[in-house]
């Protein structure tokens, strides 16, 4: 069983940065990519970014490219994933869930992510 803890939301005015942080915990020895999504209210949840269990191969939205980077830690850090938002605006106001796939492809298709975490709160005030 894997376990996703996400950690680092908050608020931030327009323009701000954030990072999130989503600790990966468990039987995670055959996983193949982590992920961002979110979701906003009313509306429905999207791909913001992936990263394949190697940390070299990142896979971004259009809507977050040059402005998000996500990245693996390493050594003790290894299990960790952690998306740096920067220079963000109104529209990145959600709630933000790591997820977890088995699958061996890098994709931003929700369904086939296995194991989601509870998801972090991000506040953008204008």
């Amino acid at each position: 069983q894997v376990q996703l803890l996400e950690s680092g939301g908050g608020s931030v005015q327009t323009g701000g940065s954030l990072s999130l942080s989503c600790a990966a915990s468990g039987r995670t020895f055959n996983a193949y990519a982590l992920a961002w999504f979110r979701r906003a209210p009313g509306k429905q949840r999207e791909f913001v970014a992936a990263v394949n269990w190697s940390g070299d191969v990142p896979a971004y939205a259009d809507s977050v490219k040059g402005r998000f980077t996500i990245s693996r830690g390493r050594d003790s850090y290894k299990n960790t994933v952690t998306l740096r938002m920067n220079n963000l605006e109104p529209e990145a106001a959600a709630i933000y869930y790591c997820a977890l796939t088995y699958d061996r492809i890098l994709t931003n298709t929700a369904n086939t992510y296995n194991v989601w975490g509870q998801g972090t709160q991000v506040t953008v005030s204008s």
